[in-house]
């Protein structure tokens, strides 16, 4: 029997492709060997990037955050053409359809995941080589990483896709008339 959680994941797989696909990004940016990646599986997780212990602190910091980078500004990009004739003409034909779900899709799978939040605290909290400033910062980090986890229980993850894909283009749209 399917959960409703994997469904949602089934739905909204370029998300999950694009987040693995960030993870991968920002350990090659890096120089941080990987050993395996999944893209997607119908499974917990739904796709997933192994790799060695980066060198540096700041760069484990960046390979768990990458994707809330790189899957807000693929998914506003790939949404915003189809906003204007969607949301201001009603006149969107298949493909500005197609061009919204990928938008919110993969823009509702940004936030890392626990595992991203729990790879980043080991690192950063008990690595001895981690200043200070970097682990005062990975506390608050770590916790909206959770917040959004959790968040995504009450679908914060498609209101932010939605939010991203649709309502940031209507808000600048709205801004240039």
């Amino acid at each position: 029997m399917l959960v409703p959680g994997i469904l949602i994941t089934m739905i909204t797989f370029p998300g999950v492709i694009v987040h693995e696909f960030a993870h991968q990004l920002f350990c090659r940016l890096f120089g941080v060997a990987i050993f395996e990646v999944k893209y997607f599986q119908v499974a917990n997780p739904a796709g997933y990037v192994i790799h060695e212990i980066p060198r540096k602190p700041l760069h484990q910091l960046m390979i768990s955050i990458g994707p809330f980078f790189v899957n807000t500004i693929l998914g506003f990009i790939i949404a915003f053409p189809a906003v204007i004739p969607v949301m201001q003409f009603k006149s969107g034909t298949f493909f500005d359809y197609i061009l919204l779900y990928l938008g919110v899709s993969i823009a509702m799978h940004a936030f890392p995941s626990l595992g991203d939040a729990q790879s980043m605290w080991q690192t950063l909290w008990h690595g001895k080589d981690t200043p200070v400033w970097l682990k005062i910062l990975a506390i608050p980090v770590a916790g909206l990483i959770m917040l959004g986890a959790l968040g995504s229980f009450f679908w914060l993850d498609l209101a932010y896709g939605v939010f991203i894909a649709i309502g940031v283009p209507k808000i600048i749209i709205a801004l240039c008339a």
